[in-house]
């Protein structure tokens, strides 16, 4: 017969163990060091991965069947995903990101619509500002573009999210050095432009002459986009340091959906480079980072 002291010893060296073990899971991966992780995302999974495969120390994590990767991008420590298109799609994902990783910075990458005429395929816009095109109030004269109120401290929001400053800053010391691929066109090779500029955000793929004129009018878009000024919306309202970097794929005219199949490998691969360029400047020196944002209107 079993002496009842022994069993009681064996329940309790079970429950031990039982707790003691702990199966490992992505979920349950280390987290980056949130005081300099930089986050980067796309809206395109063959954006992002241009970022991927750079990437050491790579580690895999699924967030509500949402993959992230994380590790060193250029001695950095990064976590890359995508998005998929749109700005409700951005949005989430964004919302994902920030409450598992607690990114000091974002920057989102891709391609866009050229709205500037002066803009051509392959080029770059860093985007100073960030605006939504499809939010406001329509009147018989047309859509009045207004911010929204926010939910965190019930301010409205401004028309235009402004970039953090440093990060514009690396962002063209590393068009110097990033050795972007030229343009082949019928007129012969040209090396990419890349300037400051506005991108405009909306739920529609533009390929309308008129819709740009109209972009270009009311909001002085040089490129439009379907997800960067909700991310940086997100990240004005907590508050962290943001910047949308595009490359132009089409003109967002007529042509716009046969210019994209054209050019948005080369697009994608140029925005990329910028942005692993610009990454790797982030050790180079300290910088004040804080996301300037519009300054929120306060009663």
């Amino acid at each position: 017969m079993r002496h009842p002291r022994t069993g009681r010893v064996l329940f309790i060296l079970v429950v031990f163990l039982c707790f003691a073990y702990k199966p490992r899971s992505y979920a349950e991966d280390p987290k980056p060091n949130s005081a300099s992780v930089t986050a980067i995302l796309g809206a395109f999974e063959r954006e992002v991965t241009l970022i991927e495969d750079q990437v050491t120390q790579r580690r895999d994590r699924k967030i509500e069947g949402i993959r992230f990767v994380s590790g060193k991008l250029n001695g950095q420590q990064v976590v890359v995903t995508w998005t998929g298109v749109g700005k409700v799609n951005a949005a989430m994902t964004t919302t994902l990101l920030i409450e598992h990783y607690k990114p000091k910075r974002i920057v989102f990458t891709g391609i866009a619509g050229g709205v500037n005429p002066d803009l051509q395929p392959g080029d770059i816009v860093i985007a100073e500002k960030t605006a939504h095109h499809d939010m406001g109030t329509v009147w018989p004269e047309g859509l009045f573009c207004r911010g929204v109120r926010s939910r965190l401290d019930g301010f409205e929001n401004p028309v235009f999210f402004r970039a953090d400053p440093n990060l514009i800053k690396l962002a063209e010391q590393a068009s110097d050095l990033a050795g972007l691929e030229s343009i082949k066109t019928l007129k012969g090779e040209r090396e990419p432009k890349i300037m400051r500029g506005v991108v405009v955000t909306g739920d529609s793929f533009i390929a309308s002459t008129d819709k740009c004129a109209e972009l270009r009018k009311k909001l002085q878009a040089d490129a439009v986009e379907m997800e960067g000024a909700a991310v940086a919306q997100i990240c004005f309202q907590r508050q962290i340091a943001c910047l949308v970097i595009r490359s132009i794929s089409d003109n967002a005219d007529e042509g716009a959906v046969l210019d994209k199949q054209m050019f948005y490998i080369i697009a994608a691969r140029n925005s990329a480079s910028l942005v692993a360029e610009m990454v790797g400047l982030l050790g180079t020196k300290p910088t004040a980072e804080k996301n300037a944002g519009s300054e929120k209107p306060r009663g």
